[in-house]
This record gives C-alpha cells, sequence and structure tokens, in this order.
C-alpha cells in the first residue's frame, strides 16, 4: 500500500512539473504575403491575404527561455497585377510549415521575442504548369508574442523567405503573420 501511494505521489509530482515545462496549444490567424528577389522586380505583384492554422509545443528549458517547434498548414502567394502571360489573378502556394523557434521572454510569462528557421513542404499551388515551383522552401523567422492570460496568446511574425519558390526565376516568399492562439 505504501508503494502504491508513493508511486502515484511520483505520478502526481511528475505532471505537475510536466505541466509547466511542457505545454501544448493551437493556433490560427491571417497571412499577408508577396514576393521578393531579383525576379521580384520583374513582375507586378502585391499582397496576398490568406491563412494559417496549427499546433505547437512550447518547452521550457529556463525561466526566460524556451524551444518552440510549431506544425502549420499556411497559404502563401501573391496577388498579380496584370502579368504578361499568365491568366490567373493571385498565386496560391499552399504548405505544411514547421518553425522551430527559440522564445525569449522579455517580461516574464507576457512579451516574448521568437526567433529561428521555419521548414516548409508545397503540398500545392494553382501554376498548371506555367512555373515549376520546388516543394521545399527554407525561411527565417522573427517576431514578437504576447500572453494575455496563462492560456491565450497572440503572435505577430515576419517570415523571409531564404531559397527561391521556383525552379524558373529568383522568387522568394515573404509573409507577415498574425495569429491568436490557446495553450493548454
Amino acid at each position: 500500500m505504501k508503494k502504491l501511494c508513493f508511486f502515484l505521489l511520483a505520478f502526481a509530482l511528475f505532471f505537475t512539473v510536466q505541466s509547466q515545462v511542457v505545454r501544448f496549444g493551437v493556433k490560427a490567424g491571417a497571412n499577408f504575403s508577396d514576393f521578393t528577389g531579383s525576379d521580384a522586380k520583374n513582375i507586378s505583384t502585391s499582397v496576398k491575404v490568406g491563412f494559417h492554422f496549427g499546433a505547437l509545443v512550447e518547452l521550457k528549458l529556463f525561466e526566460n527561455f524556451a524551444i518552440q517547434p510549431e506544425i502549420m498548414y499556411s497559404t502563401k502567394g501573391a496577388k498579380l497585377d496584370d502579368v504578361q502571360g499568365i491568366e490567373l489573378d493571385e498565386i496560391d502556394l499552399n504548405y505544411i510549415t514547421v518553425p522551430v523557434l527559440a522564445k525569449l521572454y522579455l517580461i516574464s510569462e507576457k512579451l516574448s521575442l521568437e526567433v529561428g528557421p521555419q521548414f516548409s513542404f508545397l503540398l500545392d499551388d494553382n501554376l498548371e504548369e506555367q512555373f515549376e515551383t520546388k516543394s521545399f522552401d527554407f525561411a527565417a523567422v522573427g517576431g514578437l508574442g504576447y500572453q494575455f492570460t496563462d492560456s491565450v496568446f497572440a503572435q505577430l511574425r515576419y517570415v523571409a523567405g531564404l531559397s527561391d519558390t521556383s525552379k524558373d526565376a529568383e522568387i522568394r516568399n515573404q509573409t507577415f503573420q498574425l495569429s491568436l492562439g490557446y495553450r493548454f
């Protein structure tokens, strides 16, 4: 009986400590994306509004430092402004994105600076073989997060594409993201 009580106490203590160190969450929000790069200057594009949603895990390593990997569905691309030879109004690129962010709390448990790499895997596009898009996109992410409560948060990020999205041109994704989320 003593062993059972000790086991239950240790089990409860483990999950109490774990709940402070590892937190899961969900988030969703708006994407404001366009293209950048040397060939992007040759075409007239404007910002395309899209969306993202997904899940995250916050692994708190120190009092004011955490690692936050995420997995999200994210729509990117750009609106096209009268581009010769293309009969599309906008380019739609749909990705599974995996940002892995270092999260430094500037104000303990409230305001955080988030930076790190993002790995994106193209699911589909609407280009119908007019251009050959690359299936992988690598980017750098930087932004801020704010905890309204212990569970509710908001994030503002800039995602700067570091690899070309097309095999035919030097064009990279650039996206501003505004997210709302909930951590368990």
